[in-house]
């Protein structure tokens, strides 16, 4: 399959979506904002747990907005190998309420999450369209071993994208990236200038670049606020080139101009 028309709107020469990961305070209070002040959308990808419809209220006005609300999984499952590492734990198992990890779960119950999770979002937001998903540790498998098996399928069923992760600077390209696994940029502790430098990289290529991040000033995977400025800044100034969108609405371009 080739393409020789570029998909990106308005005759731009690349794509840059920006993502954040588990609904931290910081995105809020600082990231929304930010974006807003630019006319920059991004995705936010949300656990919706129980109670959620009054613990995600604010989240309401950012879908308002124009951002999209993505889908992370109700209960943000992850390998034995990550959960040990959260909980602070020596051994596998140790701890009586030890989160269940990926080798545990099945293909069912996976996709019971998947689904639970968008129904979720869609009983917040119901106006917003698509929904696109973003894989808790970047992992994209349940089982052990032999019975090891992907979920990309599931993914791929019940959501127009997944954003997992890829080696930088090797940007998705519009013609060959798996949607229901579009590579990210993992940008935690990254200065302004690399997060430019990675964007200018893909989009000089031709290519979507997928920008990851989690707390501004928060957490243990940050990003420094004068940093996500200086890349936010970068988009406002070169939108005429740049299309700077949420996962969602890139997938949906690429998939008309694939037809």
């Amino acid at each position: 399959m080739t393409k020789r028309v570029s998909p990106w709107p308005g005759r731009r020469q690349g794509a840059v979506s920006l993502t954040f990961d588990d609904g931290a305070a910081s995105q809020l209070e600082l990231a929304v904002p930010m974006l807003n002040e630019l006319a920059l959308r991004g995705t936010f990808y949300l656990n919706p747990k129980e109670g959620f419809e009054g613990k995600l209220a604010p989240w309401k006005d950012v879908a308002a907005a124009g951002h999209e609300l993505g889908n992370h999984t109700v209960s943000h499952p992850c390998a034995a190998n990550n959960v040990a590492a959260a909980a602070g734990h020596a051994r596998r198992g140790r701890g009586e309420n030890r989160r269940r990890t990926l080798e545990e779960m099945t293909l069912d119950e996976m996709e019971a999450d998947i689904v639970e999770a968008s129904r979720r979002i869609r009983a917040l937001v119901p106006e917003q369209g698509a929904i696109s998903f973003a894989y808790p540790c970047y992992q994209s498998f349940v089982g052990r071993g032999v019975s090891r098996q992907s979920y990309v399928p599931l993914v791929a069923r019940h959501c127009i994208a997944g954003r997992g992760v890829g080696e930088k600077p090797v940007a998705n390209d519009p013609v060959y990236c798996d949607l229901a696994y579009v590579w990210g940029w993992r940008c935690e502790r990254m200065r302004g200038a690399e997060l430019v430098g990675l964007a200018e990289s893909a989009v000089a290529d031709g290519r979507w670049a997928v920008l990851v991040f989690h707390g501004i000033h928060e957490g243990h995977l940050p990003i420094g606020e004068r940093d996500l400025a200086e890349l936010c800044s970068y988009l406002a100034r070169q939108r005429e080139r740049v299309w700077t969108a949420p996962v969602a609405r890139v997938a949906e371009q690429l998939l008309a101009w694939r037809e």
